[in-house]
């Protein structure tokens, strides 16, 4: 079977691998690839069951994600890279960081941390995984996705995430759910080697302060950003200040 996914490619460059978070896709990640494509090879996969890889089947646990965006990559011929993960995106990156950190050159750790049980969540896993089985998925999409926004459903970005959210089967958004919640990360935060830098949106309702701050204190010389006044999807609510985060981050200033 072709190991390849669907999603976006654009630019050239050293490879920026960009993953999206539970009940979004690649096109979420639309302007960052713009903004970047003169200075990057901006790889945006849609994950198994999202997306143009709706056809493939999602995995019910966090390592299968991760394995599988490492065999697209792989199939791209794509040997180093690095590497941006939002939210259950970024558990995802965590695992791959962890358990192949060889090809990862640096690493972003946005609106995410290392414990898929989420305490702090807005509402528990189980709640969502009833609301979904009763509401059904489009009602579910825009109901979590309305969470992503300080401005809710009235955000300018809301219309995309709930459509994206609104295309996926329910059997993917079961299997997501399924793979937060069984996760755990926090043992593999030790063997993360890359460059790191966390960032988190203060008004962040799906990840609570304790969960960027595990992911900051408990991999070797991390960085942290903080970015006041916005919630889960810092990148459609200051767009131009992730961005600028991110493209600091990806491009250190040389040593003297």
């Amino acid at each position: 079977m072709d190991a390849t996914l669907g999603g976006r490619r654009t630019g050239s460059g050293p490879p920026l691998v960009l993953v999206h978070g539970y009940l979004g896709g690649a096109a979420m990640w639309e302007r960052l690839a713009e903004r970047f494509a003169g200075r990057f090879d901006v790889i945006a996969p849609d994950l198994p069951g999202y997306g143009a890889s709706a056809d493939r089947p999602a995995p019910a646990r966090i390592a299968g994600y991760a394995g599988a965006v490492l065999a697209h990559l792989d199939a791209l011929g794509i040997d180093r890279f690095h590497l941006l993960g939002h939210s259950m995106g970024g558990m995802i990156a965590q695992e791959m960081a962890a358990t192949a950190p060889g090809p990862i050159d640096r690493l972003a750790l946005y609106g995410t941390g290392p414990r898929g049980v989420m305490p702090d969540r807005f509402e528990p896993i189980e709640t969502s995984r009833q609301r979904l089985k009763a509401d059904g998925v489009a009602a579910t999409a825009r109901r979590i996705a309305a969470t992503w926004f300080l401005d809710g459903a009235r955000a300018e970005a809301f219309p995309l995430c709930q459509r994206l959210g609104a295309a996926v089967s329910e059997g993917t958004a079961l299997a997501g759910l399924d793979a937060m919640e069984a996760w755990d990360g926090r043992a593999g935060l030790g063997r993360i080697a890359a460059p790191t830098l966390v960032l988190w949106g203060d008004r962040d309702r799906s990840y609570g302060w304790p969960q960027p701050e595990a992911l900051w204190r408990g991999i070797a010389g991390a960085s942290l950003a903080v970015v006041p006044g916005c919630a889960h999807n810092v990148h459609q609510e200051k767009p131009a200040l992730f961005e600028t985060l991110v493209s600091d981050f990806l491009s250190p200033a040389p040593t003297v």
